[in-house]
């Protein structure tokens, strides 16, 4: 059974693997169909990811057709489409008994911490399957992106009115600003990338807040767009230490701050004349909870989340060797990249 192994940073290695056993009680075998690519997996191709492990088979936005379900599994069978949620959580843990899944003590993601889906099959807990089956493969691959914008923007807590600044405008903070745009809130987005800045105006229906970034003017035009008010929340989404600590300063007083990115070098900001005086509450945001996956299949089954601009580029599984390098190029003007496995 061929798979993708990330021997180390920046090797690819096409390798085959035995197939899987059949399911035991409570897990389903899947046939992987389509595998989105996304910052994690550039992270550990460069070998910048703090949670990534090498050799790794990596890939953990996946949609999948279940084969077989074990003793016990109700909620998929056999012929069903579904999308992945790849946080394999203990349930044992304080973490996980309180709910806090995304957090589990003992987690561990699918194609970071263990092998995942850029291969054709593999075994899976059936309680991480969501079904979709009205979604297109593709789609089921995106659902797993949405859902870490969609507890992003929970942990946020924008109200309807609320100004809400999304810095970054790669796949996560796409996702983050469909779920702000649900809230009802009013999505203001920055990013250096002028090509990126762009497709949010095209593509993402909100061309009157969009913010080029600029050292010296992106704070006095935020103060601008929001009569001077900054931002109720902030979502950092760049995983750019620098921008991080200066996320503080863009949120209004008693603002919100989140961190969806993740930087593995410490972060330095004012804590008297910005984050004291004003009252700021600092957020940290992980993975997503099981509730977000059905949520937001139903999101994009009844239009209200529409899929057609995210995915810009496609590759077939023996292609990716060599494809992926330029999708770290700017110039591609990758948003969201999709594998064909099968």
């Amino acid at each position: 059974m061929k798979a993708l192994l990330l021997e180390k940073p920046e090797s690819w290695r096409q390798i085959d693997i035995p197939e899987p056993r059949s399911p035991s009680a409570g897990e389903a075998l899947v046939r992987v169909q389509r595998v989105g690519i996304c910052g994690t997996d550039f992270s550990g191709y460069l070998g910048k990811m703090p949670f990534f492990s090498y050799p790794r088979i990596p890939g953990h936005e996946l949609g999948v057709e279940v084969v077989a379900v074990g003793d016990g599994v109700t909620n998929v069978k056999a012929g069903d489409r579904c999308a992945v949620e790849p946080y394999l959580n203990c349930q044992q843990c304080y973490s996980c008994r309180r709910g806090f899944t995304n957090c589990c003590e003992h987690h561990k993601t699918l194609g970071v911490m263990c092998d995942g889906g850029l291969t054709e099959r593999l075994i899976l807990p059936a309680r991480k399957l969501h079904l979709a089956s009205r979604l297109t493969p593709d789609q089921c691959a995106l659902v797993e992106t949405l859902a870490i914008g969609c507890h992003a923007v929970n942990r946020g807590a924008p109200k309807p009115g609320e100004n809400v600044l999304i810095i970054g405008a790669g796949p996560i903070g796409l996702s983050a600003l469909e779920f702000v745009k649900l809230s009802e809130a009013r999505p203001i987005v920055t990013d250096m990338n002028e090509t990126r800045l762009a497709f949010v105006r095209e593509k993402m229906a909100t061309p009157d807040t969009v913010l080029a970034r600029g050292d010296e003017t992106d704070l006095t035009a935020l103060a601008r767009l929001t009569n001077g008010q900054l931002a109720d929340a902030v979502i950092d989404a760049t995983g750019n230490n620098d921008s991080m600590a200066r996320a503080l300063e863009f949120a209004a007083f008693a603002g919100r701050v989140v961190f969806v990115g993740i930087t593995q070098k410490n972060l330095h900001f004012p804590h008297a004349p910005v984050m004291h005086r004003r009252e700021l509450t600092l957020l940290a945001s992980r993975n997503a909870p099981s509730p977000d996956f059905p949520r937001i299949i139903q999101l994009i089954e009844n239009g209200k989340i529409d899929t057609r601009p995210w995915i810009t580029h496609h590759a077939e599984f023996e292609a990716v060797p060599e494809v992926f390098p330029t999708w770290l190029k700017p110039e591609t003007g990758v948003i969201k990249a999709v594998v064909t496995v099968v």
